[in-house]
């Protein structure tokens, strides 16, 4: 069945986390486990460039997002405005734990309304105190109802962060559901029912996690064949404008 991963990583995530990918192994991976493209990001702000080199490689294959910290004030506001009108990216990340602002802070708000401007997608992580909570990423998107955001991971691993996220996606329609990362496959099928069918997308989040995992996690969450093919490939899709 075939996929579109809404969100993965090439470069190299060292101390903690001692992982890293390169756009050949990623591509090798979409190749076995069908994945048709991929939603594709750097590991920090600096290493953009590693997407430039993915998506000149395989253009058919990588939808590339810029890597921006908001806190960098005009320097994040050129990030985007290069790697958008110079690269042909087509979205922005923004990772509010790694980078150390909250995610509704003001800072973020320049970001939001280059998007608007450009009507390009949001991907922002989730789930971890104190900078990246679904209520914050809501009150984010409260404040740019124009913007689409995704929920990266739709809380991770906590019970009460998950559900947050799908509360929060329900009251703003502009929020999306991205599911990499997270354990509660019922939640995916939650997701499906209670936000809206088109509003839950797959991922995989590579390097750090493995395609089996995160597809098993579909297959098993409980909803039908069309909900399964909706998930893995038609949302992301309309969502990508494909």
């Amino acid at each position: 069945m075939k996929k579109i991963d809404l969100h993965s990583h090439v470069g190299n995530f060292g101390s903690w986390a001692g992982v890293k990918s390169d756009i050949d192994s990623i591509i090798k991976n979409m190749d076995e486990y069908e994945v048709e493209k991929v939603v594709l990001c750097s590991a920090n702000q600096y290493t953009n460039d590693d997407t430039e080199y993915a998506f000149k490689k395989y253009p058919e294959r990588v939808f590339p997002i810029v890597f921006t910290n908001p806190n960098e004030g005009k320097k994040s506001i050129d990030t985007v405005k290069y790697y958008v009108e110079e690269k042909g990216f087509k979205g922005i990340k923004l990772n509010p734990l790694k980078n150390a602002y909250v995610a509704d802070d003001v800072v973020v708000d320049p970001i939001m309304e280059l998007a608007k401007e450009y009507d390009i997608p949001v991907f922002i992580h989730s789930g971890h105190p104190p900078y990246s909570l679904p209520w914050s990423i809501a009150l984010l998107a409260e404040r740019h109802p124009n913007v689409k955001t995704v929920m990266i991971h739709m809380g991770h691993g906590h019970g009460v962060y998950i559900d947050a996220a799908l509360k929060m996606a329900r009251r703003y329609n502009n929020i999306y559901l991205e599911m990499s990362g997270m354990p509660m496959g019922c939640k995916i099928k939650e997701a499906y029912e209670t936000v809206g069918k088109n509003r839950i997308m797959f991922g995989i989040d590579a390097p750090f996690h493995h395609p089996m995992v995160e597809i098993q996690k579909v297959l098993t969450s409980g909803i039908d064949d069309k909900g399964i093919e909706d998930v893995f490939y038609n949302n992301a899709f309309e969502f990508l404008r494909l």
